[in-house]
């Protein structure tokens, strides 16, 4: 699990896990991605109308058709709900979290005017339902949209160009094409930092993508190109997913990361890539190209990307002739080198002195000897295991000089 802070806010994710944005709601929920009840504050509960809860085990297959004008919270989730009235949501000045979440909404359920009159809703979760395209006219003072786990093909032209105080926008898991995209679905969302576009059908970057994202999430779609302009307008980008594509390195344009000076993490794992990409960005400090079909590491590959700390290589094809002595002599700053899972024979030469993990489990090593781990004195941990390697094929002395080394 990695954790990062991003203008005050914390998320983590690992490689398998979309991020997840803190609870920031009035209510403290439990287990609130998987249960719809919410626990509230005495302060909440002594005004009418603050929070709705759903304790009771009777699902409901319609909204209540009149809700307080007082409303502030409505969690209406892990119900059996097809249909909402006007009235439900709309006209209420107050309302700022809506939770609709787990139901069988589809876009006929859900009316036009369903958030008339309440100009001040900040949180909408409509996540595993059935709707099939993004609902027009919500709230242009969203903050947080939750559109995942539906059936969504397309976005309507303008469904998005009021909502220019959206932060985070959630559609993944959904069916969303390139024909089902514009240049302007999300041109209008001024302050969007989270786009999750992951698991759908796009075989392209969308165009016309705000400029301040900082984490953008493309994985398991069927993308197979970045050309060199696509993301050069998000120059706040940091965080930049693109793992499960079918990205070969010929279609990653050289000058595809050129403009993304702020970019630090890059996900390339489980692409098709048959080499290292020219062109990575220079200020790149974590780099996942692990399960891809990597052969052979040139002097160069990584001759630019100084900043990087932590390099995932593993479970490619990399065989030791074909990695070359230079290949991470710029990486002075490496902490992590991630080569399990290859079909190396020999400890690579030419490691940083900064090395602190090196992982080389199930490779095909047969000898260890002193001078292959000259100069790593700040070397933490060595793994090992799954190898060819025997009390005799470890020269005497090999680790003398590592005193902190823990080798598994």
């Amino acid at each position: 699990m990695t954790p990062w802070t991003v203008r005050g806010w914390t998320w983590s994710f690992s490689l398998t896990t979309s991020p997840r944005p803190p609870n920031t709601s009035r209510c403290r929920t439990t287990n609130f991605w998987r249960s719809p009840t919410m626990s509230c504050p005495a302060s909440a509960i002594s005004r009418p109308s603050t929070c709705t809860t759903t304790s009771s085990p009777l699902k409901l297959t319609v909204a209540p058709q009149f809700l307080p004008r007082s409303l502030r919270i409505a969690d209406l989730a892990a119900n059996q709900l097809t249909e909402i009235y006007p009235l439900t949501f709309g006209e209420k000045p107050g309302l700022r979290s809506v939770y609709l979440h787990n139901n069988q909404l589809s876009n006929a359920g859900l009316p036009f005017e369903a958030f008339n009159g309440s100009e001040a809703v900040t949180t909408l979760i409509l996540s595993s339902n059935q709707l099939s395209y993004l609902p027009p006219s919500l709230p242009p003072s969203l903050a947080r949209l939750h559109l995942q786990n539906n059936r969504i093909t397309w976005v309507p032209r303008g469904a998005l160009s009021r909502q220019q105080k959206l932060r985070e926008l959630y559609l993944q898991n959904n069916n969303l094409s390139d024909t089902g995209i514009d240049p302007s679905t999300f041109s209008k969302l001024k302050s969007l930092e989270y786009l999750d576009l992951s698991n759908n059908q796009l075989e392209e970057v969308p165009a016309g993508l705000p400029p301040g994202i900082v984490i953008l999430h493309l994985g398991r779609n069927r993308i197979r190109h970045l050309p060199a302009e696509r993301l050069s307008q998000v120059r706040g980008l940091q965080y930049l997913l693109l793992q499960n594509n079918e990205l070969a390195a010929g279609g990653v344009h050289r000058d595809a990361f050129l403009r993304l000076r702020a970019l630090h993490t890059l996900h390339l794992y489980n692409n098709r890539l048959e080499r290292v990409p020219a062109g990575l960005p220079r200020r790149v400090r974590s780099l996942m190209l692990l399960h891809n079909r990597i052969g052979a590491i040139g002097p160069d590959d990584f001759a630019t990307t100084y900043a990087l700390t932590e390099l995932n290589l593993s479970y490619n094809r990399l065989y030791s002739a074909r990695l070359h002595r230079l290949a991470f002599r710029k990486l002075r700053q490496l902490q992590t080198l991630d080569l399990a899972g290859n079909h190396l024979t020999l400890l690579p030469a030419g490691l940083p002195a900064s090395l602190q993990v090196l992982k080389l489990q199930k490779n095909q090593l047969n000898t260890l000897g002193p001078e292959s781990l000259v100069g790593m004195n700040g070397l933490k941990e060595l793994h090992l295991a799954h190898n060819r390697l025997r009390i005799g094929s470890i020269a005497p002395g090999t680790w003398q000089e590592i005193l902190g080394l823990k080798v598994r």
